[in-house]
Protein backbone atom coordinates (compact mmCIF):
# COMPACT_ATOMS: atom_id res chain seq x y z
CA UNK A 1 0.00 0.00 0.00
CA UNK A 2 1.39 3.39 -1.03
CA UNK A 3 0.76 6.43 1.11
CA UNK A 4 0.33 9.64 -0.83
CA UNK A 5 1.44 12.85 0.82
CA UNK A 6 -1.42 15.34 1.04
CA UNK A 7 0.66 18.43 0.22
CA UNK A 8 3.87 17.90 -1.75
CA UNK A 9 5.07 21.44 -0.96
CA UNK A 10 5.01 21.29 2.84
CA UNK A 11 8.79 20.92 2.92
CA UNK A 12 9.44 23.92 0.65
CA UNK A 13 7.02 26.18 2.51
CA UNK A 14 8.36 25.06 5.89
CA UNK A 15 12.01 25.53 4.93
CA UNK A 16 11.41 29.02 3.51
CA UNK A 17 9.74 30.09 6.74
CA UNK A 18 7.24 32.24 4.85
CA UNK A 19 4.44 33.58 7.01
CA UNK A 20 1.25 35.54 6.45
CA UNK A 21 2.00 39.10 5.34
CA UNK A 22 5.54 38.43 4.09
CA UNK A 23 6.77 40.09 0.92
CA UNK A 24 8.45 37.37 -1.14
CA UNK A 25 10.33 37.55 -4.44
CA UNK A 26 11.40 34.47 -6.35
CA UNK A 27 13.88 34.31 -9.21
CA UNK A 28 13.14 31.43 -11.56
CA UNK A 29 10.27 29.00 -11.53
CA UNK A 30 11.33 25.38 -11.87
CA UNK A 31 8.16 24.25 -10.09
CA UNK A 32 5.02 26.37 -10.34
CA UNK A 33 3.32 24.37 -7.58
CA UNK A 34 6.01 25.30 -5.07
CA UNK A 35 5.75 28.97 -6.11
CA UNK A 36 1.96 28.89 -5.60
CA UNK A 37 2.33 27.23 -2.18
CA UNK A 38 4.76 29.94 -1.03
CA UNK A 39 2.44 32.67 -2.36
CA UNK A 40 -0.53 31.10 -0.57
CA UNK A 41 1.38 31.20 2.71
CA UNK A 42 2.20 34.92 2.24
CA UNK A 43 -1.52 35.46 1.64
CA UNK A 44 -3.39 38.51 0.44
CA UNK A 45 -1.81 40.68 3.14
CA UNK A 46 1.62 39.82 1.74
CA UNK A 47 3.11 40.02 -1.72
CA UNK A 48 4.49 37.33 -3.99
CA UNK A 49 6.38 38.17 -7.15
CA UNK A 50 8.31 35.88 -9.44
CA UNK A 51 10.86 37.05 -12.00
CA UNK A 52 11.37 34.66 -14.90
CA UNK A 53 13.53 34.83 -18.02
CA UNK A 54 10.90 34.17 -20.71
CA UNK A 55 7.19 34.09 -21.60
CA UNK A 56 7.02 30.28 -21.51
CA UNK A 57 8.12 30.19 -17.87
CA UNK A 58 5.82 33.14 -17.10
CA UNK A 59 2.85 31.20 -18.49
CA UNK A 60 3.76 28.16 -16.34
CA UNK A 61 3.95 30.36 -13.22
CA UNK A 62 0.63 32.06 -14.00
CA UNK A 63 -1.06 28.72 -14.63
CA UNK A 64 0.17 27.30 -11.31
CA UNK A 65 -0.99 30.39 -9.41
CA UNK A 66 -4.42 30.27 -11.08
CA UNK A 67 -4.75 26.55 -10.33
CA UNK A 68 -4.13 27.24 -6.63
CA UNK A 69 -6.19 30.43 -6.59
CA UNK A 70 -3.35 32.63 -5.34
CA UNK A 71 -2.13 36.03 -6.39
CA UNK A 72 1.39 36.05 -7.87
CA UNK A 73 2.87 38.95 -9.78
CA UNK A 74 4.80 37.55 -12.74
CA UNK A 75 7.58 39.64 -14.28
CA UNK A 76 9.71 38.74 -17.30
CA UNK A 77 13.18 40.22 -16.82
CA UNK A 78 16.82 39.17 -16.50
CA UNK A 79 17.86 38.04 -13.03
CA UNK A 80 20.57 40.70 -13.08
CA UNK A 81 18.01 43.55 -13.26
CA UNK A 82 15.05 42.65 -11.07
CA UNK A 83 12.03 44.96 -11.53
CA UNK A 84 11.54 45.21 -7.76
CA UNK A 85 12.14 48.21 -5.51
CA UNK A 86 15.19 48.28 -3.26
CA UNK A 87 14.77 46.91 0.28
CA UNK A 88 11.15 45.94 -0.45
CA UNK A 89 11.05 42.18 0.25
CA UNK A 90 11.41 40.09 3.38
CA UNK A 91 12.60 36.98 1.53
CA UNK A 92 14.20 36.53 -1.88
CA UNK A 93 14.40 32.99 -3.26
CA UNK A 94 16.44 31.64 -6.15
CA UNK A 95 14.73 28.52 -7.47
CA UNK A 96 17.64 26.44 -8.78
CA UNK A 97 15.84 23.09 -8.62
CA UNK A 98 16.23 22.79 -12.40
CA UNK A 99 19.91 23.85 -12.37
CA UNK A 100 19.31 27.05 -14.36
CA UNK A 101 21.05 29.29 -11.79
CA UNK A 102 23.96 26.86 -11.51
CA UNK A 103 24.32 26.84 -15.29
CA UNK A 104 24.71 30.64 -15.48
CA UNK A 105 28.10 32.19 -16.08
CA UNK A 106 29.86 33.07 -12.81
CA UNK A 107 29.51 36.82 -13.50
CA UNK A 108 25.76 36.45 -14.01
CA UNK A 109 25.37 34.51 -10.75
CA UNK A 110 27.30 37.22 -8.88
CA UNK A 111 25.14 39.96 -10.43
CA UNK A 112 21.99 38.02 -9.50
CA UNK A 113 23.08 37.70 -5.87
CA UNK A 114 23.85 41.45 -5.84
CA UNK A 115 20.31 42.09 -7.06
CA UNK A 116 18.95 39.96 -4.23
CA UNK A 117 20.96 42.05 -1.77
CA UNK A 118 19.47 45.19 -3.32
CA UNK A 119 15.82 44.09 -3.04
CA UNK A 120 15.96 42.40 0.40
CA UNK A 121 15.23 44.68 3.36
CA UNK A 122 17.83 44.97 6.14
CA UNK A 123 17.32 41.95 8.40
CA UNK A 124 15.65 40.04 5.54
CA UNK A 125 16.76 36.74 4.06
CA UNK A 126 17.88 35.24 0.78
CA UNK A 127 17.53 31.55 0.00
CA UNK A 128 18.76 29.31 -2.78
CA UNK A 129 16.79 26.11 -3.31
CA UNK A 130 18.67 23.62 -5.45
CA UNK A 131 18.58 20.01 -6.50
CA UNK A 132 20.47 17.54 -4.35
CA UNK A 133 21.29 13.94 -5.10
CA UNK A 134 18.80 11.63 -3.45
CA UNK A 135 20.14 9.15 -0.95
CA UNK A 136 19.14 5.72 0.33
CA UNK A 137 15.94 4.12 -0.91
CA UNK A 138 14.85 7.34 -2.63
CA UNK A 139 17.96 7.18 -4.84
CA UNK A 140 17.08 3.65 -5.91
CA UNK A 141 13.49 4.57 -6.70
CA UNK A 142 14.14 7.90 -8.43
CA UNK A 143 13.99 8.17 -12.19
CA UNK A 144 17.38 9.74 -12.62
CA UNK A 145 20.13 11.72 -11.00
CA UNK A 146 19.48 15.28 -9.89
CA UNK A 147 21.04 17.91 -12.10
CA UNK A 148 24.05 19.90 -10.97
CA UNK A 149 23.24 22.38 -8.25
CA UNK A 150 25.27 25.23 -6.83
CA UNK A 151 23.51 24.68 -3.50
CA UNK A 152 24.39 20.97 -3.40
CA UNK A 153 28.06 21.72 -4.09
CA UNK A 154 28.35 24.11 -1.15
CA UNK A 155 29.12 27.05 -3.43
CA UNK A 156 25.79 28.74 -2.66
CA UNK A 157 26.94 29.66 0.85
CA UNK A 158 30.07 31.25 -0.61
CA UNK A 159 27.98 33.12 -3.20
CA UNK A 160 25.61 34.51 -0.56
CA UNK A 161 28.54 35.50 1.69
CA UNK A 162 30.27 37.24 -1.23
CA UNK A 163 27.00 39.04 -2.06
CA UNK A 164 26.82 40.66 1.36
CA UNK A 165 24.59 38.19 3.18
CA UNK A 166 25.77 36.96 6.58
CA UNK A 167 25.51 33.63 8.33
CA UNK A 168 24.97 31.76 5.06
CA UNK A 169 24.44 28.09 5.76
CA UNK A 170 22.82 24.96 4.43
CA UNK A 171 19.58 24.48 6.34
CA UNK A 172 18.69 21.00 5.06
CA UNK A 173 19.00 18.37 2.36
CA UNK A 174 15.69 16.57 2.02
CA UNK A 175 13.60 14.93 -0.67
CA UNK A 176 16.07 15.75 -3.44
CA UNK A 177 16.37 19.43 -2.50
CA UNK A 178 18.93 21.48 -0.63
CA UNK A 179 18.08 24.77 1.11
CA UNK A 180 20.76 27.44 1.64
CA UNK A 181 19.98 30.69 3.49
CA UNK A 182 21.73 33.95 4.33
CA UNK A 183 20.63 37.09 6.22
CA UNK A 184 21.08 40.68 5.09
CA UNK A 185 22.70 42.70 7.89
CA UNK A 186 20.41 45.20 9.62
CA UNK A 187 23.04 47.91 9.09
CA UNK A 188 25.92 48.25 6.67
Amino acid sequence: MWIKRQDPYVLVVGMTGVKLGDRVAQVGCANGGALAAIAAKAGLSGRAVVVVPDQETAARAQKAAARQGVLVEVEVAPSTRLPIDAASVDLAIIDDADGSFSAMAAETRVATIRELARIVRPGGRAMIIGAAPREGLAALLSRGPAGPSLAASGDATKALDAGGFRGARTLARREGLVFVEGMKPRSS
